[in-house]
């Protein structure tokens, strides 16, 4: 992770103080050096200023005397000189001929009257008026004296400049405790503040991560502020998404509801027919046996009938059963799971005349590692919508394979063809816009059985007319989700 997306981790209210506070530092950092800048070109100027002056007077106090050499009158106007200009704080001023010679110093014991000037005096002059070596804390200036156009000598004046750098760190001490005090008033404010703004916005991230993991309740009529209309005006839209979404999601429900009660109904109306057609054999057997019971032949005929009338009573009935209770256990897929779909079919079937072209193999296995209860009844809805859309004497199929570890089920119909917001609900990624919209909700409850088990949809067009619904349910999934339970 690099320093950029470090940083960005950082909650907001603690980066944006940390900004502020960096930002106060950069400023007082500029301020300070500006400061000071601007407080050494004045205290220069002003050293400057007083230097000229002392030069000015000091020269045209000794000129007349380096003219005749008397060294006395040099040294009684450099005592004058001292006690006159005590704001510029000499240390120390020579006196030379035109020789280079000492005439005259304020500390005669460090440089004698007739000496050679120590070479040291002559290099340590730069271009403006006064040097200062800040490391000794002096300063150092030089006037020529000059008569009538032609050189008599020179003046060679050392001061203490230790209070210019006094003034400079006091001042620069100053600068740093005031923005120092600054920088962390405005980082206190600064976070104060965001963690005031970004209040609300924790209270709208609490409410939307409940609403990911679908739980989603609206935001509470005393979180939301009065005056803030902005963020009160985002908090009453996030309260409709919530009540439109719930009313999306009921209306969805309903209508899945309402779905599987009419795929209920038809069946039910075609049991009824299945179921009374054996009653109707029964009855009469029941009267034969009142009527002729003694006698053999006719007893082992009815009780034949009685039997197989029961039984297809018992068939049709567990057949239901199976398909529409939920099971608890994890029973795998049969033959016998399709054989109860084309009985449930047969009575819409026949009822349209339509007929059901039924390809199941097998490759010798009794069960099939997947679990047969959804199976059967994502087939059963899949068929019930291609008996809808098929034209009545059309037929519809039904082939399921095994291939390596993968069930491939294909249903057909020679209907006009699914339309695309339909057959978003098989295979798209995301079907709940088209949940959400009330289409196919049918084939949502077949998309909900086909995730579940880890298989996958896809629709074709077939060569002679109509559509082929193709699920693809790997066993892979199943097994392991057993092993998991």
């Amino acid at each position: 992770m690099n320093l950029f997306s470090r940083l960005r981790s950082i909650p907001v209210s603690y980066r944006v103080p940390a900004l502020v506070a960096i930002l106060m530092v950069v400023i007082s950092a500029t301020i300070s050096e500006r400061v000071l800048d601007r407080l050494s070109r004045t205290q220069e100027g002003f050293l400057d200023g007083l230097a000229e002056t002392y030069l000015d007077g000091l020269s045209s106090a000794v000129v007349p005397a380096v003219l005749r050499g008397d060294v006395w009158e040099v040294y009684d106007a450099l005592d004058r000189s001292s006690s006159s200009y005590e704001a510029l704080s000499p240390i120390e001023t020579v006196v030379t001929g035109a020789d280079g010679r000492v005439l005259a110093a304020t500390d005669p014991t460090r440089i004698a009257t007739f000496s050679q000037l120590p070479e040291r005096y002559l290099n340590r002059y730069g271009p403006g008026i006064v040097t200062i070596d800040g490391s000794t804390l002096t300063g150092f200036a030089k006037r020529d004296l000059i008569y009538q156009g032609h050189p008599i000598g020179a003046i060679h004046a050392t001061f203490d400049v230790s209070h210019l750098f006094a003034e400079r760190r006091e001042i620069l001490v100053t600068l740093l405790v005031t923005n120092g005090v600054l920088a962390i008033l405005f980082s206190l404010g600064g976070f104060l503040l965001v963690r005031r703004m970004i209040a609300p916005m924790r209270v709208l991230e609490n409410h939307m991560r409940s609403a990911a993991h679908g739980a989603a309740e609206p935001i509470a009529s005393s979180d939301i502020p009065e005056g803030d209309s902005e963020v009160a005006g985002l908090f009453r839209g996030y309260n409709m998404l919530v009540h439109a979404e719930r009313e999306r999601a009921n209306f969805a429900m309903q209508l899945a509801e309402e779905e599987k009660l009419s795929s209920l109904g038809r069946l039910a109306s075609g049991m009824a027919h299945e179921i009374n057609n054996p009653l109707g054999g029964l009855f009469n057997a029941l009267d034969t046996l009142k009527t002729h019971g003694q006698t053999p032949g006719v007893r082992e005929t009815s009780i034949s009938l009685i039997e197989r009338g029961l039984a297809g009573i018992r068939d049709v009935v567990e057949a239901a059963l199976a398909t529409y209770r939920p099971e608890r256990s994890q029973r795998p897929l049969t033959a016998d799971d399709f054989d109860d779909v084309r009985l449930l079919l047969k009575p819409e079937l026949h009822r349209r005349r339509q007929r059901l072209d039924c390809d199941v193999g097998w490759s010798g296995e009794r069960e099939l590692p997947i679990r047969g209860g959804p199976v059967r009844q994502a087939v059963l809805n899949l068929l019930l919508n291609a008996s809808t859309i098929t034209p009545e004497g059309g037929s519809i199929s039904l082939r399921a394979h095994r291939a390596g570890n993968v069930l491939t089920i294909e249903i057909g119909d020679q209907g006009p063809g699914m339309p695309g917001d339909i057959a978003a609900v098989l295979i798209d990624p995301d079907p709940g816009p088209a949940v959400r919209a009330g289409r196919g909700l049918g084939l949502w409850m077949v998309r909900r059985v086909v995730d579940d088990l880890g298989g996958s949809a896809s629709i074709v067009a077939k060569k002679d007319g109509g559509t082929a619904v193709m699920l693809t349910i790997p066993f892979e999934g199943e097994v392991k989700k057993a092993n998991a339970a």
